[in-house]
């Protein structure tokens, strides 16, 4: 079924996905499976063919819209695991849709009545929700009903150029997680995070641009293409520094600026390197319970023309460690009574989740909404997070990277990582 689900997708729109998914699906014992797609702020979980996410006041009780919160539906979404419906709904079934680790939302799926949920029926319906996820993936870049569907309200251009250049949320390797939030989403400028990976070494960056309006936007989006541009010509972090700042300069004659974090992780030895050029340091968060602040001697912010070169720090990351790197939009931003959230708060959310054992996206969309709350759903400046954690000399084993990122439990096959851990201590995380 999965193959000639792909093989009739080459040629179909996103709008017609839905007809497809459920007529292929009816074959093998699926009936009436729809596909809902997370919001922007996954807050929501709109149905592909239904009603767009912000087309009016009743959206969200009409029968298209299923909140995160509180729902069958939202299990799965916020857990990665497979959630059965309820005593009203028997032989209906909410599977997770993710792109990698990316999640994208939900299926719903209605066993026919001969077919047993078994442990084959299970991982089909987690075949079927990767495959079309994929598939939207595939379709959306090119697609505005998906931008229209997972929208809530209108968007301005500076936040509409950020989300077109930002890489997803989410990634996972047996070595590193890397997960990211940023708001306000509809109105984000001048924040942008960045990673990549080239053999072991990741790339992680992070800017913050001046101002809040499309300026910003333009600002924040030179400083990541300046920085990807050199990143890939193989330069170091102070080579791309000097580049960012170059390419500011030139585009703005110091009129416009962004702090920043430019770092690298040897994955293997777990030694990172980083330089903050006007920005807060980096925090780690260590055996999950102590938040520990790196220091180095920040530089002026890019593009600010000083001639005030920055200064490359090393730091040793220990197993398991979580590396998070920030906007002040987090940590300053203050209440209707001038009171900070603050970085204490920041971190103790962070750690209290992690003992809570929750995949590190869902924590982050919890932290979000959390400062959301504090500030009464109006932020003054673009917050961003992005939380990195490493395994350590041995690569995380399967259940470990699934247990991390949400994903449905034994997906991935033992050998499809490498399985260095064999030859160690069968203890080991």
């Amino acid at each position: 079924m999965l193959g000639d689900l792909i093989a009739a997708s080459h040629v179909v729109t996103l709008e017609q996905f839905p007809d497809l998914v459920a007529k292929h699906a009816a074959k093998v014992g699926w009936l009436d499976v729809k596909i809902y797609l997370a919001d922007l702020q996954q807050v929501i979980l709109c149905r592909l063919g239904g009603q767009a996410c912000g087309s009016g006041g009743e959206t969200e009780s009409a029968p298209d819209v299923v909140r995160v919160e509180g729902t069958l539906a939202g299990r799965a979404f916020q857990t990665g695991g497979i959630v059965a419906g309820g005593t009203s709904e028997a032989g209906q079934w909410w599977v997770p849709m993710l792109d990698g680790t990316e999640r994208l939302g939900v299926l719903r799926a209605t066993a026919a009545p001969d077919t047993e949920m078994d442990a084959q029926a299970a991982q089909d319906l987690r075949n079927l929700g990767g495959l079309i996820a994929l598939m939207t993936v595939s379709k959306r870049g090119g697609s505005d009903t998906y931008a229209r569907l997972v929208r809530r309200r209108r968007m301005n251009v500076a936040a509409e150029m950020e989300w077109r250049v930002m890489p997803p949320r989410t990634f996972a390797t047996d070595r590193v997680l890397i997960s990211a939030v940023m708001e306000p989403a509809y109105e984000v400028s001048g924040d942008v995070f960045d990673y990549a990976i080239a053999e072991e070494t990741v790339h992680l960056a992070l800017f913050d641009a001046m101002g809040h309006d499309t300026a910003a936007g333009l600002t924040a989006n030179l400083a990541l293409a300046a920085s990807r541009n050199h990143r890939r010509q193989d330069c170091g972090i102070l080579e791309i520094a000097e580049a960012v700042e170059r390419a500011l300069v030139e585009q703005f004659s110091s009129d416009r600026f962004a702090t920043g974090i430019l770092a690298e992780l040897d994955a293997g030895t777990g030694v990172l390197t980083w330089t903050s050029l006007g920005h807060p340091p980096p925090v780690i968060i260590r055996n999950g319970r102590t938040a520990v602040t790196l220091s180095c001697s920040p530089a002026p912010p890019m593009g600010t023309d000083l001639g005030v070169p920055p200064t490359l720090c090393r730091d040793q990351l220990e197993p398991g460690d979580r590396l998070l790197l920030y906007t002040d939009g987090i940590t300053e931003a203050r209440d209707h009574r001038g009171h900070e959230f603050g970085l204490e708060s920041f971190t103790d959310f962070l750690i209290q989740h992690h003992a809570d054992g929750l995949p590190v996206p869902e924590t982050l969309r919890r932290l979000i909404r959390r400062h959301l709350a504090y500030h009464h759903g109006r932020l003054e400046d673009d917050a961003t997070v992005l939380v990195l954690e490493w395994s350590g000399p041995t690569p995380y084993r399967p259940a470990r990277v699934e247990a991390l990122a949400g994903l449905p439990e034994h997906t991935t096959p033992a050998t499809a990582l490498p399985t260095p851990w064999t030859t160690h201590d069968t203890d080991a995380p």
